[in-house]
């Protein structure tokens, strides 16, 4: 059994810095628009979060929630964005119960359904979530797909 913690950044809020940082070394997006969407959760706001696993100290998974994920269905909302485990340690259920951990809190706060835009095939499947439809992503030359969790 792994000694990983899962938490709202609300529950550790002092980590705002270096998870914004933390997203934008694995997505590109500037730190700045993470720390704008983690000050609005924080500040109570709005109920998307930012979600993390840690080992000790370290963030090593993350995700967050926001109300579009740069796709042209403005209607779908909110988005689960970010999805992010670090390489060494995947295919450990990391990712999976990040994305449970949110449905979850999402559900309990009346946020149903969440959707999902990812490239990814026969992953998100496993944890409840289920094909919707093909979007096309901003700036994008290929449709990606949109998965919904109800």
């Amino acid at each position: 059994m792994s000694s990983y913690k899962y938490i709202t950044l609300r529950e550790k809020c002092e980590l705002k810095a270096s998870a914004a940082e933390w997203f934008h070394e694995k997505w590109g997006v500037p730190t700045e628009a993470y720390l704008e969407c983690m000050d609005s959760y924080l500040n109570g706001e709005t109920e998307y979060g930012w979600y993390l696993c840690l080992d000790g100290d370290t963030i090593i998974g993350g995700l967050g929630v926001i109300e579009n994920d740069f796709h042209s269905r403005k209607d779908l909302t909110p988005n689960v964005c970010a999805v992010y485990t670090d390489k060494k340690y995947r295919n450990q259920g990391i990712a999976g119960n990040l994305l449970n951990m949110v449905a979850e809190d999402m559900r309990s706060k009346g946020i149903s359904p969440i959707y999902l835009l990812t490239d990814h095939t026969d992953f998100y499947e496993k944890y409840g979530w289920e094909f919707l439809c093909m979007v096309q992503g901003d700036g994008e030359s290929e449709m990606s797909r949109m998965y919904i969790h109800r």
